[in-house]
């Protein structure tokens, strides 16, 4: 589907998958030494993105806007924090609340998607 709504709702659940499989890896890594906590980065990305958007010629009689929907997640790791003596850098309060927060994100963005496809499945049926 070449929708830019579509592909950007489908970026987003993918990164907030990813963003739930990262804070998983993190509240399961409390208490190992050393281990640095993982996040996902996209909405700044996005926003980055957005905020220099700019259109774009690709051919000399065709205008296009920079393609949005080529933004992916990407893993970092904190390290600039230690919670604990032996290196780790896990607050499990904060991920407990990262882990509510990409719940209903990930909700919100189902219910975006599924409106999405509502509309076009009336469209089809029509």
């Amino acid at each position: 589907m070449n929708d830019i709504n579509y592909n950007l709702l489908r970026n987003a659940l993918n990164a907030s998958s990813m963003r739930q499989e990262v804070i998983s890896s993190n509240i399961s890594n409390v208490n190992t030494d050393n281990y640095k906590v993982g996040q996902v980065e996209f909405e700044t990305l996005l926003n980055k993105s957005n905020n220099s958007l700019e259109m774009k010629q690709t051919n000399e009689l065709h205008i296009g806007f920079d393609d949005l929907t080529q933004i992916d997640p990407v893993v970092t790791k904190r390290t600039d924090t230690a919670v604990k003596e032996n290196g780790n850098n896990v607050d499990i309060d904060m991920e407990m609340a990262n882990q509510a927060q990409n719940s209903l994100y990930y909700n919100a963005l189902v219910t975006q998607m599924n409106a999405k496809l509502g509309l076009l499945n009336t469209a089809i049926s029509s």
